[in-house]
């Protein structure tokens, strides 16, 4: 099975590492130093007090790979309109894409059923580029649970969670869907198969449309947001008008709010993606987890006035972090 782990970074080389080990034939598209450290000394990988080492190819050129079965996309989610023309080499009639980004993915509404069946997200895929180029058809939906971090380049540290929850589009058990369990089973992560990937995401997308723009705004963990009375509100309010949202879209979730808050604030003193993403300097992720779900709201008449205050200071917060302010 040739699994390529494009966007290797902490997750992706998290995943690669351990599918390695499980005896899948996998490669890592990365750049820069960790790309270096990685050819040089192979992925590192610190989990349950040890050391695991892969030799795998990595490279920042796709096309030294070939056609892949499985390309799994663990670049952050607005990055990857960026790549799809270095993708291509890697797809051949039968590669699956497993979308391991945050947010709603591209192919959100292929085979959703109902009157919104093929729509597309202008905030998530603008110019329509991921679903005429990566395909829908290709699509495998995963939501990643766990945390990783690069503490030098070629070394990530697994830091929680092994869960990696997938589903078709469609929610059927095919072929493709059932070999991806088993080899990430295998890999030691819990992989369930989720009928309907769609609830999947957005208990996922739940905490992440609150906890990291607002991390962004006061520069405060987890622990912070949730147990602070004001944040723990805001977090609440924005949660419910996405809830009323995406239970048009026959959306269920199996969690309340308070439970899900609870569930971010036991993780503890721990940074948002998005907020390591300002401190360093890189743009943000906000339209896959923000802004889409105003886009979403406008599609049913649902309003988001928390949600469009809060998605303008971070916006701004952006601008101004990216011009050095």
């Amino acid at each position: 099975m040739k699994i390529c782990i494009f966007g290797a970074g902490a997750i992706g080389a998290l995943m690669g590492v351990e599918l390695a080990r499980a005896g899948a034939d996998v490669s890592f598209v990365a750049r820069g130093p960790h790309l270096a450290a990685m050819q040089a000394n192979g992925a590192r990988l610190l989990i349950d007090g040890e050391e695991h080492v892969a030799k795998v190819r990595c490279t920042s050129d796709a096309r030294e790979l070939g056609v892949q079965d499985y390309v799994i996309i663990t670049l952050k989610a607005h990055s990857v309109a960026g790549v799809i023309d270095s993708m291509q080499p890697l797809l051949g009639s039968h590669t699956a894409i497993v979308t391991g980004t945050n947010g709603i993915p591209y192919w959100y509404f292929y085979q959703h059923g109902g009157k919104f069946a093929g729509t597309r997200l202008e905030s998530v895929d603008p110019d329509g580029a991921q679903w005429t180029r990566l395909t829908p058809e290709r699509a495998i939906g995963c939501v990643l649970y766990p945390a990783a971090e690069i503490v030098e380049p070629g070394v990530v540290k697994h830091v929680y969670g092994k869960k990696f929850p997938i589903g078709e589009p469609s929610g059927e058990r095919t072929p493709r869907i059932q070999q991806l369990h088993e080899i990430m089973q295998a890999a030691g992560f819990d992989a369930p198969i989720r009928d309907n990937i769609r609830d999947e995401i957005w208990l996922k997308l739940w905490g992440n449309l609150c906890f990291n723009p607002i991390s962004v705004l006061t520069h405060a963990t987890l622990d912070i947001i949730t147990s602070d009375p004001a944040t723990r509100a805001l977090s609440r309010t924005m949660m419910l008008e996405a809830k009323g949202i995406a239970e048009q879209f026959g959306v269920h979730f199996r969690v309340d709010v308070e439970r899900r808050i609870d569930g971010a604030g036991a993780v503890g003193a721990h940074k948002t993606s998005t907020l390591v993403d300002l401190e360093h300097g890189r743009p943000l992720e906000i339209d896959p987890l923000l802004t889409v779900v105003q886009e979403m709201g406008r599609l049913v008449g649902e309003p988001t006035p928390t949600i469009d205050i809060v998605l303008a200071l971070v916006k701004q917060r952006e601008r101004m972090a990216l011009q050095g302010a």
